[in-house]
């Protein structure tokens, strides 16, 4: 499996946001029933991308092969200690899901599936909208799944579910809060990894 983390750092995340959503995500990866999904699964290869503005990305995991807890743990650490390259963007999901779908491109293994992984707390205020982005971009056989955190007006997990999320199978994983994301983002990593299995982990 091909995954791409692609993790919101709009200015609607506050510092400590940002913190809880970083050391959240490196708890998730590294939890261990999420590596002994990824080593039963046989490996996955990851990229792990943070994005805002319109061209505002900044890689944060280049393309690794995740086959041991090894690379597991240095990829989650190389998360949690990753600064923070914008802070001050409003959201461009379009213009992050077509950098999600060039990367994907650019992965090293072919897989048979592909995953973009899209977290945010808002919807699309910069720039084209998603849908646009699906007819522009290279998106075939790829599934988008969110993770929204919840709170913001308008509201975000019912827009990531009409907007975002593309492709047979694609779903929303909710966070409660920011301090929720790390709980949800291990579900929705062991729902992706396990493939149409729900995971049950709380």
């Amino acid at each position: 499996m091909s995954l791409v983390l692609a993790i919101d750092v709009s200015s609607s995340v506050s510092r400590e946001e940002y913190e809880l959503q970083m050391t959240g995500l490196q708890r998730a990866l590294t939890h261990s029933d999420v590596r002994e999904a990824i080593r039963l699964s046989g490996g996955i290869q990851l990229f792990a991308f943070e994005w805002s503005g319109r061209r505002a990305h900044v890689d944060i995991v280049p393309w690794t092969f995740l086959g041991d807890d090894a690379a597991i743990f240095a990829a989650g650490n190389r998360i949690a200690g990753h600064p923070r390259g914008f802070s001050d963007f409003p959201t461009a999901l379009g213009f992050a899901l077509g950098y999600a779908a060039i990367n994907l491109k650019r992965a090293p293994l072919i897989c048979a599936r592909q995953i973009v992984d899209v977290s945010g707390d808002g919807v699309n205020n910069e720039g084209y909208a998603p849908e646009l982005a699906y007819k522009n971009f290279a998106f075939e056989g790829v599934q988008v799944n969110g993770l929204v955190i919840d709170g913001a007006d308008p509201d975000p997990v019912a827009y990531y579910r009409e907007e975002v999320i593309y492709g047979p199978g694609a779903f929303v994983e909710v966070a409660e809060n920011f301090a929720d994301y790390e709980a949800a983002m291990r579900r929705k990593l062991l729902r992706e990894i396990n493939g149409a299995a729900l995971s049950l982990a709380r």
